[in-house]
């Protein structure tokens, strides 16, 4: 009888303390929403201001490698500003947004070499304000700041995910923008820590994220859609997945009202798959294992501690759809390191563990996820900041070579570490020269062009009206290969010239091209000059 008070005392001390944790938990949850969100919005959206400053106000495009892969950006781009509209009067199997955005920072920088610059500030924004929305209703600051420093700076940076620093490019950049959406839309596991206004905002969020890739690169908006349907399982947010998933049919239904292409891109795509489809091999996927062993090391840690302090079906499903769809992403990308579903992911195990109510000795050990969290999201974060910089240093000061179509002085190749790829470039850069004084000794100003190599960069670089019918760039053996690909009555119907390169950007592409079409080609047109780098042909009478 003696020790009861006392433990009475005890427990009633530890049910005031548990007490309090949840009061301030409540009174984090309860806080007035604008007090909450306006420091969000201050720090990302300051933040993105700043990289979007450092990326438009030089307009200029620095590169040192993939410079083809620009040229098929800034083609679509001239080609929207020409009157053509995607999948409508020219093929391509990436979404029309992918040459919506750059032909945004052309029309509001003036030239092409602004083009992609500001066109990335502008997503860059956009991406701010969703993104200060979904980690500031979920995550506390010193997990949700950090990560979206991390998803700004790689939607920010001109270089592609898992190469070296100093790599500059903005090829692929689709898939920068589809590792950082899903990566916003993974952090929607969590729930909200205020309901106020939540279904609605959410929805919003959840479809902007979304409709963005399925009209940039479609298998990030495939991997989405089929997360937004897990977390719709989900009884404390089917209200808000279930208006999300209605407002992205109802936009699909009014775009394609609109647009009228949308089963010009489903062919498109089609055509794609035939050639470049199929399931990875299992040596595809070893490869994708080993070169980004030591992150999926410790994401496997993460993910054990979760299971291990927080037992749950859902969770266990989370873990394997964010390691599987990475994996699977990177698999077929160009792309050879950073499966970016695993930072956010642990991100979200952070947020819920230390936010979980746990034993003592579970609570030490919640300790080490930081550390883990840190090891995904700093190195890449300290790549992405540099390409930022370097790209910004290279523009602000005009360094390197201009390219040498008129519409793409502009646009500068620098010689960084790819001492190879930058003596590659140059050497293009020759062969467009050359081509440009032919098409000039030709009268060739109101003549459309197609080049049987990757990308036709003069319709854009000259510039030249641009043909309707033909496709914003060629691939052998992923957009067309011998047995599927358009028809040449169609790619050329209205093709005015034709330049066959000897030295081509892409030598498989440029020879499939070659053989596929010899006999139409043979049919339908003349040579009319052969030079060092090219045979130009042009439509008989």
């Amino acid at each position: 009888m003696d020790d009861l008070p006392a433990t009475t005392g005890c427990v009633g001390k530890r049910g005031a303390v548990t007490q309090a944790l949840r009061s301030m938990q409540e009174k984090e949850g309860a806080s007035p929403r604008a007090g909450r969100q306006y420091i969000w919005w201050t720090a990302i959206v300051s933040f993105a201001l700043v990289l979007s400053a450092l990326l438009a106000l030089p307009s200029q495009t620095i590169t040192s490698k993939y410079v083809n892969d620009l040229f098929v950006f800034l083609d679509g781009a001239h080609r929207i500003w020409s009157g053509q509209v995607p999948n409508v009067d020219f093929h391509t199997s990436l979404g029309a947004l992918t040459f919506y955005i750059p032909a945004a920072g052309y029309g509001l920088s003036g030239s092409m070499g602004g083009a992609m610059p500001v066109g990335m500030a502008i997503v860059m924004l956009l991406f701010a304000a969703i993104a200060a929305e979904i980690l500031g209703s979920r995550m506390h600051k010193a997990l949700g700041l950090p990560l979206a420093a991390f998803l700004l700076l790689l939607v920010a940076a001109p270089a592609n995910p898992g190469e070296r620093i100093g790599d500059l490019t903005f090829a692929m950049f689709y898939n920068r923008l589809g590792w950082a959406s899903l990566g916003l839309l993974l952090v929607m596991y969590l729930p909200r820590l205020s309901s106020a206004r939540s279904k609605v905002v959410d929805a919003a969020c959840a479809s902007l994220l979304v409709l963005l890739m399925l009209y940039t690169k479609i298998t990030y908006g495939v991997v989405e859609l089929a997360f937004l349907v897990f977390l719709a399982t989900d009884r404390r947010q089917i209200g808000w997945t279930a208006l999300a998933l209605g407002t992205i049919a109802s936009s699909v239904l009014a775009i394609e009202l609109l647009w009228r292409g949308s089963l010009n891109y489903l062919a498109d795509l089609r055509l794609a798959g035939e050639n470049s489809g199929g399931l990875p091999t299992l040596g595809a996927l070893g490869h994708v294992l080993l070169n980004n062993l030591a992150d999926l090391t410790v994401y496997a840690f993460v993910a054990g501690m979760f299971l291990v302090l927080a037992p749950s079906y859902r969770h266990l499903f989370f873990i394997v759809f964010c390691g599987v769809t990475g994996v699977l992403l990177i698999e077929q990308n160009f792309q050879r390191a950073g499966i970016l579903t695993l930072a956010p992911s642990a991100a979200v195990v952070t947020q819920t563990l230390l936010r979980s109510e746990l034993s003592r000795l579970h609570r030490k050990a919640r300790l080490v996820l930081p550390l883990l969290l840190a090891f995904l999201l700093v190195p890449a974060a300290i790549s992405n900041a540099a390409a930022v910089a370097i790209h910004a240093r290279y523009a602000i000061a005009g360094q390197g070579e201009p390219m040498p179509l008129p519409e793409f002085s502009r646009i500068r190749l620098v010689e960084t570490w790819s001492v190879g790829q930058y003596d590659y470039f140059v050497q293009y850069n020759r062969t467009l020269a050359e081509a440009s004084d032919v098409l000039s000794q030709l009268g060739a100003r109101q003549a459309t062009v197609a080049v049987l190599d990757f990308v036709n960069p003069f319709s854009a670089g000259l510039p030249l009206r641009p043909p309707v019918g033909d496709s914003a760039w060629y691939h052998w053996g992923r957009t067309l290969g011998p047995e599927n690909h358009p028809p040449a009555e169609e790619m050329f119907a209205d093709v005015d010239l034709i330049l066959d390169p000897k030295w081509p950007i892409e030598i498989w592409t440029a020879n499939g091209m070659r053989d596929v079409f010899a006999h139409y080609i043979a049919r339908y047109y003349d040579k009319v000059r052969e030079t060092t780098n090219w045979r130009v042909y042009r439509r008989k009478a």
